[in-house]
């Protein structure tokens, strides 16, 4: 405020002195006012153009009086003796003021269009900046921009999403916190008397992060864009930080199925050798009846783990990869059978019912595949239903669908824990404290049923919540519904 007086005191000083010029060379020589009223008007132009209005008007004031009491009849009075006189004075003061408020008004105008231009440049250079310089370094130094274009004492970055917070700087009113608390509230942050501007950053309608500047000048021109900067850093750090998990992901999978096949080699291998030295013990007529019987047992385990291997193998592929059935028209009641007569053979344990309430129905599917959900399913039931216990197996159709229920008896599902029992690795807290597993059965299971067209759900429990039902269900073809009709 006091260098603005003074800047308006010394324009004032000039101006008037210039009128003393004016006027006493004019007086001197005998001018008129018509003669010196265009001189004077040329000189508050000209001091218009320094940008000062206040010093302008009281120039102006001072070139009116000149005028008047030099140069309008009667001389050396401050009295206007014609009052066409008195109206070209006033016609000289207002066009005064008039063109000094113009010029006035050009020259901020173009001054505003150079900074704002000097503006857009340092936008330019930051923006510049920003997209030669690796995603993956740290926030920190892409926060230094900001501070070296634009001058600013200190700058901070909050990303919601990894809940990180990037400063660069040294800031003295505590800035981090600021824009912590500004991305907390979901609302801006100004102090002008500081020159504090924090901005929340808002991405497809969602608030991502935060940006805070300290001491930033003309944060009316540059507060925005900067944030919009600002948003760009962070949308495009959050789609690289994606794009390497992913890529992370891929490269893991396919090292999972590198180990995968080599285990299948290294498996394989030994079980055949074992198998094939356990039928040759068997077939030895040398044998008696206790060593046949031990043969024969070598070689049913052997055939059992190999069974095991090449089902957690399977398994796991299918886990990680999209399953692409072979399709063939397929008895689906011969598929569930086979399926309970294998799991029957290894686990003779439990009594397994399979009930076929359904006509003769097909289905178009992979056999090995729904074979694998079936026994999925089953294995399940078995595993989580109480010791001895049976397990029904109950096939139907019904609206263009043949559905397959598996009931078994045990502790009801937790509520809490029906919408997650079919996610990959998911295992809820009666099943872990139960019985070992690897959380994938239901999962494969699931997106076995989906990949032919159906589905596989948990259905409601009844009141009493003595059993447990899952219902898979497929797709009748057009062919085989014609036939149950007719």
């Amino acid at each position: 405020m006091e260098f603005s007086f003074l800047r308006s005191a010394q324009w004032c000083s000039v101006g008037c002195s210039g009128i003393a010029a004016i006027t006493g060379l004019g007086f001197a020589l005998d001018f008129n006012f018509a003669a010196v009223s265009p001189c004077f008007l040329l000189l508050i132009v000209l001091l218009s153009l320094t940008g000062d209005f206040a010093a302008c008007c009281v120039v102006s004031l001072v070139a009116l009086g000149s005028l008047d009491y030099f140069f309008t009849r009667p001389i050396l009075s401050f009295r206007v003796g014609n009052p066409v006189n008195l109206t070209a004075l006033f016609c000289f003061l207002v066009t005064a003021l008039v063109v000094t408020r113009l010029v006035s008004k050009v020259r901020d105008k173009a001054e505003l269009s150079h900074a704002q231009n000097q503006k857009t440049q340092q936008l330019y250079d930051v923006a510049q900046h920003l997209l030669a310089a690796d995603p993956r370094e740290d926030g920190t130094q892409f926060l230094e921009p900001f501070c070296g274009a634009f001058g600013v004492n200190a700058a901070c970055l909050f990303d919601a999403e990894s809940s990180e917070l990037h400063a660069a700087g040294e800031s003295q009113f505590d800035l981090e916190q600021r824009t912590r608390d500004a991305y907390i509230k979901g609302e801006n942050d100004d102090d002008q008397r500081r020159g504090i501007f924090v901005r929340c950053i808002r991405l497809a309608g969602k608030t991502t992060g935060a940006v805070g500047f300290e001491g930033l000048e003309d944060a009316s021109l540059t507060a925005g864009p900067l944030t919009a900067l600002a948003a760009a850093l962070l949308s495009r750090t959050h789609s690289v930080r994606k794009a390497n998990q992913a890529a992370a992901a891929a490269q893991t999978e396919a090292y999972r199925s590198v180990i995968l096949d080599a285990l299948a080699h290294e498996f394989k291998t030994p079980l055949s050798t074992i198998l094939a030295a356990a039928g040759a013990l068997r077939e030895a007529a040398s044998l008696g009846p206790e060593h046949l019987e031990m043969a024969e047992t070598v070689e049913a385990e052997a055939a059992r783990l190999g069974r095991l291997t090449t089902r957690l193998i399977r398994t796991a592929r299918l886990e990680q990869e999209e399953i692409r059935p072979w399709m063939e028209l397929t008895h689906f009641a011969s598929v569930v059978g086979d399926a309970v007569n294998q799991y029957s053979r290894i686990s003779g344990d439990r009594c397994i019912h399979v009930l076929d309430h359904c006509q003769s129905a097909d289905v178009l599917a992979d056999p090995d595949l729904l074979r694998l959900a079936i026994s999925q399913l089953v294995d399940n039931a078995c595993k989580y239903s109480q010791d001895g216990s049976p397990v029904e197996l109950i096939i139907s159709n019904q609206d263009g669908l043949v559905s397959l229920r598996v009931l078994s008896s045990g502790t009801p599902i937790l509520s809490s824990e029906r919408a997650h029992i079919f996610n990959r690795f998911y295992r809820g807290v009666d099943a872990r404290r139960m019985t070992a597993g690897t959380g994938l059965g239901l999962y494969v299971a699931r997106k076995i049923a989906i990949a032919h067209g159906g589905n596989l759900e948990l259905e409601c429990e009844p009141a009493t919540g003595e059993n447990v039902v899952f219902c898979m269900t497929l797709p009748i073809p057009e062919s085989e519904l014609d036939e149950i009709r007719g």
